[in-house]
């Protein structure tokens, strides 16, 4: 038990990237009732927008210069993408059946995937991701990466933003209020387009962020490292409580500490043996889910917003 404390900040660091992907798929159901499963492809794009700017500069540039670059390349990105998502393939069908947007959102994964692999052909196997210069910090039992460290500072940033921009601006509170009862929002004057379009770019900013976390902890990004990492932010967001913000951060550290453990132990208990080790990651993330749905199918934290089908 040694190791514990350094599986439970593993845990924590893989969990946090879940959230912040997590949190989009979140914000998108809790106002527009849409399953965005594009959502992973977006923070795939994250990822290549940072590579593509750091290609972009000149050779030699300090990574301490190169990385806020990157993380504005990767936000405009995928804010970019998504908002023209929203516009162009989700708006138009927005009062349709429901089954459309989500085959196009499958359709808008599909061609996210292709049109990165047309532009990177090499990105058919992973892609290396520059890195922060630097060796692991020990504190104590503990070791955590250089690529860690900026998902150790993002993260509890990016969320204490969100949590000031919903509860304290004007279109945070549009956003409530929209998420309640849209039509009593657009009489209260509210634009609810224009509150659906922040949702998808705040979304987005937010897996690109988490984008370029990925790219920093594992030192690769591919054309298809979004669909395993967005099924995984779905689930998290699941597991919080799909339409409650909190509860997608809350759902992915739950999730990222459920992967890490089952990893690390599972195979210690006697006739479990083969069911261990980082091949079994994903089923055991997967059964967590189905576990908590029988036991609570609204999430951890509950729906915050009603079926409004």
């Amino acid at each position: 038990m040694n190791e514990l404390p350094q599986q439970l900040v593993n845990g924590l660091l893989l969990g946090s990237m879940y959230g912040l992907v997590a949190v989009g798929y979140t914000m998108v159901y809790g106002i527009v009732q849409l399953i965005n499963f594009a959502h992973g492809e977006i923070f795939m794009t994250g990822g290549f927008g940072a590579l593509t700017v750091w290609l972009i500069l000149p050779g030699g540039t300090s990574m301490w210069v190169a990385l806020p670059l990157m993380i504005i390349g990767a936000v405009l990105v995928a804010t970019t993408i998504a908002v023209g998502a929203e516009r162009l393939a989700y708006r138009p069908l927005r009062g349709g059946p429901r089954l459309a947007p989500l085959i196009t959102a499958i359709g808008l994964s599909l061609a996210l995937q292709q049109a990165v692999w047309s532009l990177y052909p090499e990105a058919k196997s992973a892609r290396t991701f520059p890195q922060i210069p630097g060796g692991p910090i020990e504190l104590g039992p503990v070791t955590i990466q250089t690529g860690d460290v900026f998902l150790l500072i993002a993260a509890p940033i990016c969320m204490a933003f969100l949590a000031f921009f919903v509860m304290r601006t004007r279109i945070g509170r549009g956003m409530q209020a929209t998420a309640q009862d849209p039509d009593t929002a657009k009489l209260m004057g509210v634009n609810t387009d224009r509150i659906i379009v922040v949702a998808f770019a705040l979304g987005a900013a937010f897996a690109a962020v988490g984008a370029v976390a990925y790219g920093l902890k594992y030192g690769v990004v591919e054309y298809k490292m979004g669909f395993l990492l967005g099924l995984k932010a779905f689930t998290a967001a699941v597991l919080g409580g799909i339409g409650n913000i909190y509860g997608a951060m809350i759902g992915g550290l739950v999730l990222g500490l459920a992967e890490t453990m089952a990893t690390a132990y599972i195979s210690h208990v006697p006739g479990m043996e083969q069911f261990g080790g980082q091949s079994w990651a994903d089923v055991w993330a997967f059964i967590l889910l189905i576990v908590v749905l029988l036991a609570r199918p609204q999430g951890l934290l509950g729906e915050r917003v009603a079926d409004r089908a």
